[in-house]
């Protein structure tokens, strides 16, 4: 049975996009591939609002996480985490041997700029990692507040997490002084999970030269390295369904929908969800840090999140439990992509009728 999804992912895909994703096949070094991603690779620079780079990898985001703290990390990382993916960063890079200290802040609450600032002003770092905005957790980090830290160790590369907030939320790469930003197509860019996307900046290119054994599929120097002698074609074979689906899309985030327009969308949505949380339950994240793609609302009623769901899914609708350990104790609902604030209302109205039968 065909589902609503208010999960932070995958989520729905609008027709048209899927249609696009069975355009017919073309060659993957022809003529009309660098066309179609040289078109993307435009695009995407007014969506993370930068005039640096971008790089596209057929994986998820966290392929990219990987290849960008090791491909740049030549001393150490320190990783800053506000939960369960900001964990992974620091997964990834140990599991690549490269030298990290994680910081991790208390569950529901922001990386704030002064621990930053505290850790940066060590010397010890060539690398940090945000997550922009936080899934397990609900958090959307201060990055306009970390920018103005960063800018006492311009020697420090920063790496951002922008996977569940980047088309849903404005996060202004070059004025921010973000070396990498990190998405991926299956959250609120609107798209199926298969593809992922970063803007790198050409200091990070050029620091990254110095580390040795930076790997090979994601590689980031080796992916601009081959872009640039090839223009817009891969070293490997891309997702060309994919791409012809994101160009499409596109297309639509920025001359149907509007940048801006879809922006506030998101945070006229994410307003009504925590309207509803805070009368009937209460918001997991610290006010003034909460996203604008979900909401994690703390499970204070003691319901059964996992028999909600089950009487959602016979209606046709499905949210999302707890992450990890604060599965049942928390939900999570999603406001994210193309979802519109008429399903949402619809969504919420229907948990009202449903938990009255608990």
């Amino acid at each position: 049975m065909y589902k609503k999804l208010f999960i932070p992912g995958p989520v729905d895909v609008r027709p048209e996009v899927l249609k696009a994703m069975g355009t017919p096949m073309i060659g993957h070094r022809s003529k009309d591939a660098t066309i179609l991603q040289q078109s993307i690779s435009e695009k995407l620079q007014q969506v993370f609002f930068t005039k640096n780079p971008i790089l596209l990898s057929t994986s998820s985001g966290t392929g990219l996480m990987e290849g960008s703290i090791r491909s740049l990390t030549a001393k150490k990382a320190v990783v800053f985490s506000v939960g369960a993916f900001g964990n992974r960063w620091a997964t990834l890079a140990k599991s690549n041997g490269v030298p990290v200290d994680h910081v991790k802040a208390e569950w529901g609450q922001p990386t704030l700029p002064e621990i930053v600032d505290q850790y940066l002003a060590s010397g010890d770092y060539d690398v940090f990692t945000i997550t922009h905005n936080e899934t397990s957790t609900g958090i959307m980090n201060p990055t306009d507040q970390i920018a103005e830290v960063r800018k006492k160790y311009p020697e420090v590369l920063w790496l951002v997490d922008a996977v569940s907030s980047m088309g849903g939320a404005k996060i202004e790469v070059d004025k921010l002084g973000i070396d990498v930003c990190i998405t991926s197509t299956q959250k609120a860019i609107g798209l199926p999970p298969g593809l992922s996307m970063c803007s790198v900046s050409e200091r990070a290119l050029e620091y990254g030269k110095q580390v040795k054994n930076r790997g090979t599929y994601l590689d980031l120097l080796e992916l601009y390295k081959y872009v640039q002698k090839k223009p817009f074609q891969y070293p490997s074979t891309p997702s060309l369904p994919h791409m012809n689906a994101l160009d499409l899309q596109l297309d639509y985030i920025l001359n149907e929908e509007g940048l801006e327009n879809r922006f506030l969308r998101h945070q006229k949505m994410a307003i009504v969800v925590r309207e509803w949380a805070s009368k009937n339950f209460e918001i997991f994240a610290a006010e003034g840090y909460r996203s604008n793609t979900l909401t994690t609302i703390k499970n204070t009623k003691g319901i059964s999140v996992a028999g909600l769901n089950k009487r959602l899914g016979e209606l046709g609708y499905m949210i999302s439990n707890g992450y990890g350990d604060l599965k049942e104790k928390t939900f999570r609902i999603a406001h994210m992509a193309d979802r519109t604030m008429e399903e949402l209302v619809e969504l919420l109205n229907i948990i009202d009728r449903e938990m009255t039968k608990m």
